[in-house]
């Protein structure tokens, strides 16, 4: 009797043992369940962090298109050697200022010296020609007056008159075309300005076509660049334009719009705009710089980054965190300032609210989570 009340007292303790673990094990199940849901939940929701977003501000804009580039001279010439022949007399060299048609060296060609030489002997020999028969068709007239000649003899000194003026003419005209190519032995200077470059040392041998010196006036700089198509309409020659230059940091330049390019780039859908900038004599070509055309006045307004705005014409858009979802807003744009990187947005937002700025696409609708400052980023596993 003991003995079975012994077995039952075991099996209900194995009894009790079960339900016990059952429990548990229905517990645990749940538990699993949720964290699972949980996870999945937490997969569905995009992290930014603090730099992917920014805030809608009221600034002050002065709307304009920006251009970036150096600085390059607004005339530049290649001085070349138009005839065969050795370099005498350089006297110039980086450096040295020139005046226009200032001679800069020479070119000693022998061969075109003498031709010119022996052309204007030509000339001379013709002239001569031309009195001899001047004086016989006189006296031949002299004589045919007075019935001593026959009309025949008459003619023929006309005609030997003649042929002697053409021949000087034929002479005249070899002996300017021998002059004219003896000059092109001076190289000269086709402006005034500054020689950038020698390519050439004296005594050397050069070919017609080939680089002496190269000759800037950097009186004014050029900054030439490319703005969006849909930007240009708002760039006129003329406007003017800021300038601020890595080299001399807080300091401003103005400058005026010298050209815009009547044809946009088909490939680029870009057109081409050249920004002058008067050189008051401590400036250098090639000094990096950052233009701005201003075509607007100081205003308040609604702005965003450069970077929020997305699509093309009338689909631009940005995207807007509204509580835990992204919504997508059209919006339409006014001017821009292209140093500080924001645009105007006439409508489509409200100050304060935030615009996606990060590159990656986050489709509208998501669900996502704004990190604040400093929060570290959730480990990935």
């Amino acid at each position: 009797m003991m003995r079975y009340k012994r077995a039952s007292r075991s099996a209900g303790l194995v009894a009790a043992a079960a339900l016990v673990l059952g429990a548990a094990a229905c517990g645990g199940g749940e538990g699993e369940a949720a964290e699972a849901g949980a996870a999945a939940e937490q997969e569905n929701v995009t992290v930014l962090g603090p730099r992917d977003v920014a805030p809608v501000e009221t600034t002050q804009l002065a709307s304009g298109v920006a251009l970036t580039g150096s600085l390059e001279p607004f005339r530049t010439a290649e001085v070349k050697a138009q005839v065969p022949g050795v370099v005498r007399g350089l006297a110039v060299d980086r450096g040295s200022r020139v005046g226009a048609g200032q001679v800069l060296a020479r070119i000693e060609a022998a061969g075109i010296q003498s031709q010119a030489a022996g052309a204007r002997s030509g000339v001379a020999a013709a002239q001569a020609q031309v009195s001899l028969a001047r004086r016989q068709l006189e006296s031949a007239r002299t004589l045919y007056q007075a019935g001593a000649l026959s009309e025949l003899d008459f003619r023929a000194a006309e005609a030997q008159f003649q042929a002697a003026q053409a021949q000087l003419a034929a002479a005249r005209s070899n002996a300017t075309g021998a002059s004219e190519q003896a000059g092109r032995t001076a190289v000269t200077a086709p402006f005034a300005g500054s020689v950038s470059e020698r390519t050439v040392n004296e005594g050397e041998a050069v070919n017609p076509g080939q680089t002496v010196l190269t000759v800037v006036n950097s009186d004014y700089l050029e900054l030439r660049g490319q703005v969006p198509v849909d930007q240009a309409n708002q760039v006129r020659p003329g406007q003017p334009a800021e300038f601020s230059l890595t080299a001399f940091p807080g300091r401003t330049f103005g400058g005026t719009v010298a050209r815009v390019d009547p044809v946009a780039d088909a490939a680029t859908r870009q057109v081409g705009v050249t920004l002058r900038l008067r050189n008051e004599g401590q400036l250098i070509a090639g000094m990096f710089a950052s233009g701005r055309v201003v075509t607007g006045g100081d205003q308040q307004v609604l702005a965003v980054p450069a970077a929020a705005v997305r699509g093309q014409g009338t689909g631009q858009h940005v995207l807007v965190v509204v509580g835990d979802s992204v919504v997508r807003r059209a919006v339409t744009l006014g001017g821009r300032d292209d140093a500080r990187g924001v645009v105007a947005v006439l409508s489509g937002v409200q100050a304060g609210e935030r615009v996606i700025v990060s590159p990656g696409t986050v489709p509208a609708g998501a669900k996502v989570r704004v990190q604040a400052a400093g929060a570290s980023a959730p480990a990935k596993e």
